[in-house]
């Protein structure tokens, strides 16, 4: 349903080049059947704006200089924030009950001191991770396992919405958020308030948040040496070529043999990439090549 006036109309024209200034800034990409579903994302950008008409608002974000903080508030209008805790879980798993072993057995075995280095921590970017609940899910798995008493690790929350990050922040939850995770570890790490369910600092603390747009190589600039990524139902948003784009980026951001893991219902292999696609326990990931 539409709530914009009728003669507010999105243009073929003017949605072409809308719809093509979003793709290469965001790479979020909207085919021509898409027109009225971008038209109503947009709208309320324009009524806060006081403008009336389509093209005038992509004059604004094409021209006016000082159109960096529009573009923020059109990424809050154009996310999709379909996310809950403990989603996809088994890429979760393996990457904490396989993945991290064999990695740090993998250094040990050619460390002099055969002990993993507490200088060098093991980094986990979640990109794209909306409202925060894929990196606070990963967050209490290393938990339940051990592994912070263990290794240094850090893990990193981006998207490419200030507002979605700002929840993230405030790690205030809905019962929706909770459908796919264990009752137990739900009561363990968070405490209710309300209707809502926050999550415990000892957890949140675990987590720095950034805003950042994943297909701007200025953004993501300061994850460097990433041993896992996490980019998950993110990719059926794009296009392949700001799919291809996106991949080189993580690739140049990742340590040597890093993971990438992207959702069931996407694929890299029609693609050529620096990646190789493994199969771990029926749980697919995408391996940096050497």
């Amino acid at each position: 349903m539409s709530f914009r006036p009728d003669s507010l109309e999105l243009s073929e024209s003017t949605f072409i080049i809308l719809r093509d200034l979003i793709h290469d800034r965001t790479g979020l990409y909207y085919e021509s059947s898409k027109r009225d579903l971008l038209a109503d994302k947009v709208y309320p950008r324009l009524v806060d704006k006081n403008f009336d008409s389509f093209l005038d608002y992509y004059y604004l974000l094409k021209y006016d200089p000082d159109a960096d903080g529009e573009w923020k508030c059109l990424m809050d209008a154009l996310s999709v924030s379909e996310t809950f805790f403990w989603r996809e879980f088994d890429q979760i798993r393996v990457m904490v009950d396989v993945l991290l072993p064999s990695l740090i057995d993998k250094y040990k075995a050619g460390s002099p001191s055969h002990d993993w280095p507490m200088c060098r921590p093991i980094q986990i970017w979640c990109a794209a991770c909306s409202t925060g609940e894929e990196p606070i899910s990963i967050a209490m798995a290393l938990q339940e396992a051990g592994w912070f008493d263990k290794l240094p690790i850090n893990i990193y929350g981006s998207d490419a919405s200030p507002r979605a990050i700002n929840k993230a922040k405030e790690g205030l939850y809905r019962q929706y958020s909770f459908r796919a995770i264990p009752p137990k570890i739900q009561d363990k790490y968070f405490d209710k308030e309300g209707d809502n369910w926050r999550i415990k600092p000892s957890i949140h603390k675990r987590i720095t948040w950034q805003v950042a747009n994943i297909t701007s190589p200025q953004e993501i600039a300061n994850f460097r040496n990433i041993n896992f990524i996490f980019c998950r139902n993110v990719f059926i948003y794009f296009s392949d070529k700001s799919i291809q784009k996106t991949v080189k980026l993580f690739s140049e951001r990742m340590a040597e043999s890093g993971y990438l893991f992207i959702s069931a219902s996407e694929s890299l292999l029609k693609f050529e990439t620096d990646f190789k696609l493994i199969d771990i326990r029926q749980a697919f990931a995408y391996q940096k090549k050497r």
